[in-house]
């Protein structure tokens, strides 16, 4: 082999390993590199308020509206584009009410009290009416030691810390049914009631039940929950986003 079609990597020319080579004579498309030789770019929305525009009219159009009230109607498109589940629709439950004494809560700075972080973390902070607190206790350090002592999970224990702030404010379950029935509980044994409670555990033990127990309390408390086994934090936090701001 002469040296001239031997090919040193530490030369300049020289193969690179794991480096495509192109020839100077074929500049490389720009699509073709991104996708892989042969494949061509994909086509798709890239624009971030088009996105939403599209989503929220194809939720209106294939989302059975019609009998909800329209302050709850756009809490439900909102949660609806959290999941992608049009028929969520059929199974909300809520006091008539319910959106329009949260508002009026987050407007006088009530704040927002969650069951889990994941529910905290989804709350656009932009579009809360009074830089509202937004509270989790879940990773409180006495918390542990609380869910021994009450003989309960971590995540209902850690409403035990919700008291001085439970009064008139809007709490938001979308993880636990044991921190829905011991809301329930709390209030039944004297805590401060809040102003509203949005209840969407998602599970498969409790969740439904929780939500039934919570819709058809004695309390009456206002509430907005999607019955059976779904649910989940996006679906929280989307619809505390719809009540924070009637903005789309």
């Amino acid at each position: 082999m002469s040296e001239s079609t031997v090919h040193d990597p530490e030369q300049p020319g020289g193969e690179q390993p794991g480096r495509e080579q192109h020839s100077p004579e074929r500049p490389v498309d720009e699509g073709t590199a991104q996708q892989g030789s042969g494949h061509p770019a994909f086509e798709y929305e890239k624009d971030g308020a088009a996105i939403y525009r599209r989503s929220f009219a194809t939720i209106r159009a294939e989302a059975d509206l019609g009998a909800l009230p329209p302050d709850v109607a756009q809490v439900a498109v909102r949660m609806i584009h959290a999941c992608g589940m049009t028929d969520l629709v059929r199974d909300l439950v809520h006091t008539p009410a319910v959106v329009a004494r949260a508002r009026a809560a987050l407007r006088a700075g009530a704040p927002i009290l969650c069951d889990a972080a994941m529910v905290a973390s989804g709350v656009t902070r932009r579009r809360l009416p009074a830089d509202n607190e937004v509270v989790c206790t879940l990773s409180d350090p006495s918390v542990p030691g609380l869910a021994v002592e009450l003989g309960t999970t971590r995540t209902a224990a850690a409403l035990e810390l919700w008291r001085d702030r439970m009064d008139g404010a809007v709490v938001a379950v979308g993880n636990a049914p044991t921190a829905l029935f011991r809301l329930l509980e709390m209030i039944e044994r004297g805590a401060p009631r809040p102003a509203a409670v949005i209840g969407v555990p998602v599970g498969f033990v409790g969740a439904a039940e929780s939500k039934d127990a919570l819709a058809a309390h004695p309390l009456r408390l206002e509430h907005l929950v999607v019955r059976g086994r779904r649910g989940g934090s996006a679906i929280a936090a989307a619809a505390l986003n719809a009540i924070a701001s009637e903005e789309e």
